[in-house]
């Protein structure tokens, strides 16, 4: 990994959506991430972690990845490339910066 962190964008705890007016709502996966970050606090060293508000476009998001790509949570590598498909990124989260495994 270069010298620069990695980027793990996920959306704010809590948000409204018009669609379902008067409903609060939180994100599962961003949760489950919140919660790694939560219980593993020293294997974080290495990840800036950026959290967006949940409407689209999420202009930080769509700058780092792509207009197509605004799926959260997105872990985005210092040296190139992304993931934001959950599997996917529990999986680098462990390989790149020693998160746990999730059990299978």
């Amino acid at each position: 990994m270069s010298g620069k962190p990695d980027r793990l964008f996920i959306l704010e705890h809590a948000f409204d959506d018009p669609a379902f007016p008067g409903s609060t709502f939180y994100c599962r996966d961003c949760i489950l991430i919140e919660g790694l970050l939560a219980m593993f606090p020293d294997r974080t060293t290495n990840l800036e972690v950026i959290r967006v508000p949940w409407p689209r476009p999420r202009p930080l998001v769509v700058e780092a990845i792509g207009e197509a790509d605004q799926n959260l949570p997105a872990l985005v590598f210092a040296d190139g490339g992304f993931v934001n498909d959950i599997k996917p990124l529990l999986d680098a989260l462990h390989v790149r910066h020693g998160f746990p495994e999730a059990h299978p």
